[in-house]
């Protein structure tokens, strides 16, 4: 990563394909009736979309550069925040969907994270940082989530 431009690229199709795959996992849940789940699924989407605008807004003045899909560096196949597809299954229940959404989020923050230590701009490594800073804090906010499920407490996304 040689730039703030080129992250933010990448940034606003992280949070674009995480977005997407999570409403993707929610109209599959409630399309097969498994409603709980389907609103945990509405709910990331709806976080990552807010993330997107977020990427967007400060990318706002930038003249970012255009890149194709083959043109991202990812450190797999699809960006990193896009949730295991396998999630669709009907059958899947919250504590695994719950598991899912945290390893995309975990996949979220390391990529961030590697940004920051691997670039030397100065100005890149402090957005990269913000970045994993916040992906942290989803990661600490899905870990609860987990823990209020253990115990049989209901999560935000049942309000």
């Amino acid at each position: 990563m040689n730039s703030v431009e080129e992250f933010l690229v990448h940034a606003i199709r992280l949070e674009q394909e995480a977005a997407l795959r999570f409403g993707q996992l929610a109209d599959a849940m409630l399309t097969q009736g498994n409603r709980e789940v389907g609103r945990l699924f509405r709910q990331l989407a709806d976080y990552s979309k807010l993330h997107l605008a977020d990427a967007r807004e400060r990318a706002g003045y930038r003249d970012l550069p255009p890149l194709r899909p083959e043109d991202y560096s990812w450190p797999d196949i699809e960006s990193p925040e896009a949730a295991a597809i396998w999630a669709a299954d009907p059958m899947l229940g919250r504590e695994q969907a719950l598991e899912v959404a945290l390893e995309a989020e975990q996949a979220g923050m390391d990529y961030y994270s590697n940004v920051m230590k691997s670039t030397i701009d100065p100005e890149l490594r402090a957005l990269a940082k913000e970045f994993a800073d916040e992906e942290a804090g989803h990661v600490a906010e899905l870990k609860r989530w987990i823990e209020l499920h253990r115990e049989g407490k209901p999560l935000p996304s049942d309000v």
